[in-house]
């Protein structure tokens, strides 16, 4: 497992992939917006 400070290194020395990565929690956020606005709203078992 990556260490922190390695992690934060590595960023500093590629910054794209910084905004790269923050598009890709952006996008996985509003997906699980869909996926569960798409269940429904039924209550109940």
């Amino acid at each position: 497992m990556a260490n922190t400070s390695d992690l934060k290194e590595w960023l500093a020395e590629n910054p794209k992939m910084m905004g790269a990565l923050s598009m890709l929690l952006l996008l996985l956020s509003q997906a699980g917006n869909v996926v569960a606005g798409s269940c429904g709203g039924r209550a109940g078992p």
